[in-house]
């Protein structure tokens, strides 16, 4: 998703693209936050 998304901003400058690929790291990042922390709880 996140790489048809930036392709499609690249060659349209379409800023909707551009904040679909935003929102999409976003969520990324968010997913491996959680993981790191539930990883943490299971060590402890």
């Amino acid at each position: 998703m996140r790489s048809f998304s930036w392709n499609c901003f690249a060659v349209t400058g379409n800023i909707d693209a551009y904040l679909l690929f935003k929102d999409a790291e976003s969520v990324l990042y968010r997913s491996e936050e959680r993981e790191e922390k539930s990883e943490e709880k299971i060590e402890q």
